[in-house]
């Protein structure tokens, strides 16, 4: 498989963030597919403290070329100061689920 095709972690605090952040992706044909995990529990150190969060993580899938302008729209939308956008390759996936993927991208 390629790794020319990436997963998109991005974590937010509130649900209605991640709707929008998934649904902004997925009609600009940034991402096939978004999808959003019911909360999570979030420790990280912040301005000198640590800080525990209910967040929600949205997972997107994509190809790695379009990570600049995936990052782009979503520091546009989201409220943190400094979001966690983090992209990871995909290694290994089915030939069918990567050609769907990649019909449903911008080009």
């Amino acid at each position: 498989m390629s790794a020319q095709f990436i997963q998109v972690a991005v974590t937010v605090e509130k649900e209605a963030d991640a709707k929008k952040i998934a649904a902004e992706l997925v009609e600009r044909r940034l991402a096939g597919c978004v999808q959003i995990s019911s909360p999570i529990s979030s420790r990280y150190h912040w301005q000198g403290n640590i800080e525990k969060a209910r967040e929600f993580v949205c997972v997107a899938k994509t190809r790695s070329d379009l990570f600049p302008e995936i990052e782009r729209l979503v520091v546009s939308l989201h409220p943190y100061e400094v979001p966690e956008i983090i992209g990871t390759p995909i290694l290994h996936a089915g030939r069918s689920y990567l050609d769907w993927l990649e019909s449903e991208l911008i080009q």
